[in-house]
């Protein structure tokens, strides 16, 4: 019976082992897709949490110079990463998740000066 519930688990944790290293070689060009879309899930909820983080500890003017920060960048990182073409719109995902994972740490870093040395509503 000892013998069974080995096997047993390590059948299991094989398939779990598996199903986190499908990533490193996606069998095709959906799966790539896939494990490029976690990505950049996790990095625009980081970003997300970043700049709910950093409202906080704004003033006003610094709220609306936030605001319209995101809104350009929003504007290039879609401009630089997809396009409409015939029937089609195309995004390029790394090129967005690259730009994102850039932008969160670039929200990290304003509220750490917000923290550490106050808020510099010019770097926003």
């Amino acid at each position: 019976m000892k013998k069974y519930l080995s096997i047993i688990a390590t059948l299991l944790i094989s398939s779990g082992a598996l199903a986190n290293s499908a990533c490193d070689k996606p069998r095709d060009d959906f799966d790539g897709l896939y494990c490029l879309n976690k990505v950049y899930q996790e990095a625009d909820a980081e970003l997300n949490a970043n700049y709910k983080k950093l409202v906080p500890k704004l003033d006003a003017n610094g709220v609306s110079a936030l605001k319209k920060g995101q809104l350009a960048w929003i504007e290039q990182r879609n401009s630089a990463c997809s396009k409409r073409e015939g029937n089609g719109f195309y995004v390029n995902l790394s090129c967005a998740t690259n730009m994102t994972i850039t932008r969160a740490q670039f929200l990290q870093d304003r509220y750490r000066e917000c923290v550490s040395s106050g808020c510099l509503n010019s770097k926003l």
